[in-house]
């Protein structure tokens, strides 16, 4: 019979679940930890989140059943990736600490990203017990789809903790596939969980949603909003967006309003100014607004206004925002790439484009701005898409794994 899980250790050592998404490295992955730890919960399992402070060390509770520990590992202040490598140990000797509590063994350690594995992995080791990595993104997907080269420590870690922990968790059936074929995980431990979506609270005609939004940004009713979401980085290619709105102006001599929500990552910041930079030097800073991450709530509502959310990113390995659009009845024009042909139904919850050339995405774009019936389609597929992926069934997922990994 299979063993249910008590109590549970999910690591995010580089940026804690509690953080707002869009802000410093927060994205998708913050999200689906913490309402992965809030379903868990749910269903009577105790969740520990653990991430190393970045001030005082602290213990919060974020709801019952969920409990965020912040854990010393070297100097106060935020800590850039490289830096951060180099004081795992310090953060899995914590954690070792913690995990070695009589009265609160731990019945499995779920490690979040890379870093958080090399920080655990050993103190599983030590405690005999069961370790589940989830990446979230990969060396070797980033490096195949954007040409650009991971750090070669990286690379290794990855390469190690994918034959080394007792299960491995992907986002998508194109993450597994990049953990088999280009990390060299072993068939039999690679476990496919797609994400969730918060189906409550993305979802369309949120009361005076439109209203607000365009009240706060200064746009007129009736002009249509193309919307990105995400942190600032070369790698979600918000420039891509600017260029094919651009191509719009040219084509049509008029634009819609696109809003970009998000910070750049750290270590981004130059990339972000030119973002600004660009959309002046293209003639079109008065039809972009900059806003910055915005709160979940806003964020609900921006989706359920925008007309479209575009995800140009060169690679995701799902790609949350994409449900979240869906959810909220907002058709998505993705790049057609890695987990987004899983979190876009091409033809149903939005359009999927070939190339990254401007005028290929203005056209797609264009393409559905003026034919409303086809609009409205997508707009129906796209909630009805995103129904099934709600997060109770992410989290029976993932009790799968932990349940075919627990000795009874």
């Amino acid at each position: 019979m299979a063993a249910t899980p008590r109590r549970v250790a999910m690591v995010s050592m580089h940026t804690s679940p509690a953080e707002q998404p869009g802000t410093g490295d927060a994205g998708g992955m913050n999200v689906a930890v913490l309402a992965s730890a809030s379903s868990l919960a749910e269903r009577g399992i105790e969740v520990e989140l653990l991430t190393r402070a970045t001030g005082e060390p602290a213990v919060t509770e974020l709801e019952p059943g969920v409990t965020l520990f912040e854990l010393p590992a070297g100097t106060y202040g935020p800590l850039d990736k490289q830096s951060l490598a180099a004081v795992s140990d310090e953060f899995g000797e914590a954690v070792a600490t913690l995990a070695g509590r009589k009265s609160a063994r731990y019945d499995v350690i779920h490690a979040h990203y890379w870093l958080s594995g090399i920080a655990t992995l050993p103190v599983a080791i030590e405690l005999g017990l069961p370790f589940v990595q989830s990446f979230h993104t990969l060396a070797a997907m980033k490096g195949r789809e954007t040409g650009a080269l991971e750090p070669e420590r990286r690379r290794h870690a990855e390469a190690y903790l994918a034959t080394q922990s007792t299960a491995v968790i992907a986002n998508s059936a194109a993450e597994a596939t990049s953990l088999i074929d280009e990390v060299g995980t072993p068939t039999d431990r690679v476990w496919v969980v797609p994400p969730g979506v918060d189906v409550d609270l993305f979802r369309p005609n949120r009361t005076d949603a439109g209203e607000r939004v365009r009240s706060e940004l200064g746009i007129e009713a009736g002009r249509p909003i193309l919307a990105v979401v995400g942190r600032i980085q070369p790698l979600k290619d918000q420039a891509l967006a600017l260029e094919a709105l651009a191509e719009l102006r040219a084509m049509r001599g008029w634009s819609p309003v696109l809003v970009i929500a998000g910070e750049p990552t750290p270590g981004d910041e130059g990339y972000a100014s030119g973002l600004r930079s660009l959309a002046a030097d293209l003639g079109i800073a008065d039809d972009v607004r900059f806003v910055g991450a915005v709160q979940r709530n806003r964020l609900a509502d921006l989706l359920a206004t925008a007309t479209l959310t575009l995800v140009p990113s060169h690679s995701e390995t799902f790609g949350i925002v994409a449900l979240e659009s869906a959810a909220s009845g907002t058709p998505v024009v993705a790049f057609r790439a890695s987990g987004l042909v899983e979190s876009v139904s091409d033809g149903h919850s939005g359009l999927l484009v070939d190339s990254r050339t401007p005028r290929d995405w203005a056209n797609t774009i264009d393409g559905l701005l003026v034919d409303p019936p086809a609009l409205g389609r997508l707009s129906a597929g796209a909630r009805d898409y995103a129904l099934g992926f709600t997060w109770a069934a992410s989290t029976s997922a993932l009790l799968d794994v932990y349940q075919a990994i627990i000795e009874p």
